[in-house]
């Protein structure tokens, strides 16, 4: 069973920082893409960046520059640093795990995410101005 359990989310004023994390089940990391994705209240869910296991990376372009997403092999982790937050950016923030890096670039582009396998809960991010 997979199991992915998000962190770090709160309330901070626009313009401040944030860094979400999401632990991984040993084999969940060891084996799948990883990517952040967002819904705010009465909107769709929307992608915003995503990991592959060598490393390689994607982003939505609402957080190009802004956002980065990183991974910690030796603690199973995958982390979310988000500066210059805005109120728009106010979400429950979920992290989601996918078999191939083309499920997670097919997420982050086309907002199609039947590739993404597995959800966590959600950690929730509050932006205000």
């Amino acid at each position: 069973q997979v199991q992915l359990v998000e962190f770090g989310g709160g309330s901070v004023q626009a313009g401040g920082s944030l860094q979400l994390l999401c632990a991984a089940s040993v084999y969940a990391y060891n084996r799948y893409c990883m990517g952040w994705f967002r819904q705010a209240p009465g909107m769709e869910r929307e992608p915003v960046a995503a990991i592959d296991s060598d490393g390689s990376t994607n982003y939505a372009d609402s957080v190009k520059g802004r956002f980065t997403i990183s991974e910690d092999n030796a603690k199973n982790t995958v982390y979310l640093q988000m500066n210059s937050l805005k109120p728009e950016d106010t979400a429950m923030y979920y992290c989601a795990a996918a078999r191939s890096w083309v499920d997670c670039l097919v997420a982050i582009a086309h907002e199609d995410y039947s590739g993404m396998d597995y959800w966590g809960k959600g950690t929730l991010v509050t932006v205000s101005s």
